[in-house]
């Protein structure tokens, strides 16, 4: 999967929480929301839109997490779904240093095979139907 379908993917099924999201689908999810992140940051640096001391965050900061939020959790979900597990094993995220591993390991294994609880594997693709001629 390209850079350019993954993000049309993830942005097209915003809140879908059912199915399942390639590897590469997420990677490149992830490595999107770090660049627009960065960006963002740029531009409050630019255009002092910083809030607090230390100016850390900015407005167009928080505007993009809260945008993204909803994507990335879906896509994070649908990304545990292809691995056989239940999305709700992004809470143990909650857990300091820990959690953030076993979710970064769970994210980097590879996709069950076939069908799983959760819908057909998106690797598959179906077989050319022969024409008749």
């Amino acid at each position: 999967m390209s850079f350019t379908a993954a993000i049309r993917s993830v942005l097209t099924q915003y809140v879908g929480f059912t199915g399942r999201a390639r590897r590469s689908e997420y990677w490149w999810f992830a490595l999107f929301t770090v660049l627009v992140g960065l960006a963002a940051a740029i531009l409050d640096g630019v255009l002092g839109t910083t809030l607090g001391s230390r100016g850390s965050t900015g407005v167009i900061g928080i505007i993009v997490n809260l945008a993204l939020l909803l994507p990335t959790l879906a896509v994070g979900v649908r990304r545990l779904h292809d691995t056989d597990r239940s999305g709700w094993w992004l809470l143990i995220g909650l857990v300091p240093i820990v959690g953030a591993i076993v979710l970064l390991v769970f994210f980097v294994l590879d996709s069950t095979p076939g069908t799983n609880r959760f819908g057909a594997n998106p690797k598959e693709r179906p077989l050319p139907v022969p024409s008749i001629a």
